[in-house]
């Protein structure tokens, strides 16, 4: 199951987040999403793991749990929403 992990501190690491999810069970892999030009955390991430049941306890548990001074959201991640292509940035009308 691929669960995402919202407003998670902006110092947490990739091994930070595993480590909190390993307490629940096998992590399969766990990423914080980062800015493609800074490189700077988003503040949310994602965790892979195998075992729904072990998943779910994961989100039960973790769900408004503060982190580094920060509760934290956790929830089955949804499918990516399709995004039309593009340059990022959209023309203003005057």
């Amino acid at each position: 199951m691929r669960v995402y992990v919202g407003n998670a501190p902006f110092s947490m690491s990739d091994g930070e987040l595993r480590t909190l999810f390993e307490e629940y069970g096998a992590v399969d892999s766990a990423v914080i999403i980062t800015n493609r030009e800074s490189g700077r955390s988003r503040g949310f991430g994602f965790v892979e793991m195998t075992d729904d049941g072990q998943a779910n306890r994961a989100i039960e548990e973790l769900n408004n749990r503060e982190v580094g001074g920060r509760p934290l959201v956790v929830n089955q991640a949804r499918p990516r929403e399709e995004r039309p292509a593009g340059r990022g940035a959209r023309r203003q009308r005057f």
